[in-house]
């Protein structure tokens, strides 16, 4: 009996999952490792922490499948050599074919207290925290985001929706919000949160973070709740890992997504080097791939030298419930369509990615 070990049920080890079971081998068994009984939609994590997505709708339930089993618990070690998963709880499992996806955790760039101080949405356990914190901000409170990607931003709209009374503060290091899309959404975005009333602070350098505020520029702003969304990095126990990494921590693969001296071992998702930023999208573009590397393995078949480039549809985001933006290919997308868009996209996804 082979047994494939898939360490994470992300959008990654989801859709391999689903891509695999319909045609799965008998003499094959899919282990999946993770810490809840359920997929999250991680790209909403933003949503419940504002308190206007409830938790039970952020829940993908795994497949059923007499050749899948659930081993829940934490990765505490990955053991390449002998081939071997270590779990917090002192379970081991060893495997034949290993696929890595256990994501990533937030990058705090040594800011002092950015740690011990701030708020993250990165996990949902983190995320139901974050969700109490801001709940619990007193009538007319400062809340503080800092970095202003697309988590910051829909976290941001979102919780000026759910919570008129605060005050927010966005803390962006470029000079225009979104810098990296086209200037036409960067200035349709930043329009759109001076005409509702949160604060962004462009050109800011986070350079202390304390209990009660934080130094931007060394000058210090008080706030009631700090939540971190400036940047992300592989898990520690990815980050433990004795293989080739790219400057970003992420492991580099072949052209099969396997490791370079391992072709037992897959990465997939936040962990993997790829040559796009990590996103949704990415991950079960890779997963796809990854199913036909490992049916082609496991029937004998030659591998292909390269595979195809991974296409990616564009970016959806959210300003609030009403409006929202987005890039596709070259065409810009803003106010009411693109946030339709999103809604029918997670809509398609929570009930009809597995078809």
């Amino acid at each position: 009996m082979q047994k494939l070990l898939i360490l994470g049920g992300g959008y990654g080890g989801m859709r391999i999952i689903q891509r695999l079971l319909p045609d799965l081998r008998d003499d094959i068994k899919v282990i999946l490792v993770d810490r809840l009984p359920y997929h999250c939609l991680k790209t909403e994590y933003y949503a419940l922490a504002a308190g206007t997505a409830a938790d039970h709708d952020l829940r993908v339930t795994f497949p059923e499948d007499h050749r899948l089993s659930i081993q829940y618990g934490t990765v505490s070690e990955i053991q390449l050599e002998g081939k071997q998963v270590h779990l917090e709880d002192g379970t081991i499992l060893d495997y034949d074919k290993l696929i890595i996806g256990l994501g990533c955790e937030d990058k705090y760039h040594n800011v002092p207290g950015a740690q011990q101080y701030t708020h993250s949405i990165q996990s949902m356990d983190a995320t139901r925290k974050t969700y109490e914190t801001l709940n619990n901000v007193k009538p007319n409170g400062i809340v503080s985001i800092v970095g202003a990607g697309l988590s910051g931003v829909e976290l941001a709209s979102e919780l000026r929706e759910s919570r008129p009374d605060l005050t927010i503060m966005l803390f962006d290091r470029g000079e225009i919000i979104l810098s990296m899309f086209p200037r036409k959404l960067s200035t349709y975005v930043q329009d759109w949160f001076i005409e509702h009333g949160v604060e962004v602070i462009n050109k800011s350098n986070i350079t202390k973070v304390e209990e009660d505020g934080l130094y931007n520029h060394d000058e210090k702003i008080m706030s009631d709740a700090i939540i971190w969304t400036a940047g992300v990095q592989p898990v520690e126990v990815v980050r433990n890992l004795d293989v080739e990494k790219d400057k970003q921590g992420r492991i580099k693969l072949t052209p099969q997504h396997f490791l370079p001296n391992d072709d037992d071992v897959f990465v997939v998702g936040d962990c993997a080097s790829l040559p796009h930023a990590p996103s949704a999208q990415l991950a079960e573009g890779q997963a796809e791939q990854i199913v036909t590397i490992l049916k082609k393995q496991w029937n004998g078949e030659p591998l292909p030298e390269q595979l195809p480039k991974i296409k990616l549809k564009g970016v959806l985001g959210s300003l609030g419930k009403k409006h929202g933006f987005g890039l596709m290919g070259e065409r810009t997308l803003l106010g009411r369509v693109p946030r339709v868009l999103k809604s029918g996209v997670l809509w398609m996804y929570k009930y009809h990615s597995g078809s």
